[in-house]
């Protein structure tokens, strides 16, 4: 139910009320949009029979500040995004959206993979990371013979 707050001039920003009105019949039949994370770097895990693809958004993040780690089941990533060049002295922020500072995340796995063949390559501040699955840990099929 959309409700009105009393002496809400409604036509002063009509597109701001459209959106309260949106947002209500989204809730009301459950929002499909995948809801953005707060968490950084946001990241994209595939799985796959020979192992898991993550992807993660590091824009602006130099290489040499990001430490990969791979231990059983989990990977994790480290590292710290430094503020861009101030405009000097004298300038204030007028808005500041963009996180700088150290961050890390940690991602659980489907199963365990072969630390030893980990690739990882970055390309217009997205890191891709492949994580082979072990051989011994595949499933295998098993052929029945008759007895």
């Amino acid at each position: 139910m959309v409700r009105y707050v009393a002496g809400t001039d409604l036509w002063g920003e009509p597109l701001a009320t459209l959106r309260r009105i949106q947002d209500e019949v989204n809730r009301a039949f459950g929002d499909q949009r995948a809801a953005a994370s707060s968490e950084f770097p946001p990241v994209n895990v595939w799985r796959g029979p020979d192992g898991v693809i993550v992807t993660a958004e590091i824009p602006g993040v130099k290489l040499d500040a990001v430490d990969l780690t791979v231990h059983q089941n989990t990977l994790t990533i480290k590292g710290t995004r430094v503020p861009d060049g101030e405009a000097g002295p004298e300038a204030s922020h007028h808005r500041r959206e963009r996180m700088y500072g150290p961050f890390a995340r940690s991602i659980e796995l489907p199963f365990a993979v072969d630390a030893e063949r980990v690739k990882a390559q970055a390309t217009n501040g997205v890191l891709s990371i492949e994580l082979p699955r072990p051989e011994s840990d595949k499933p295998r099929k098993i052929k029945i013979t008759q007895g």
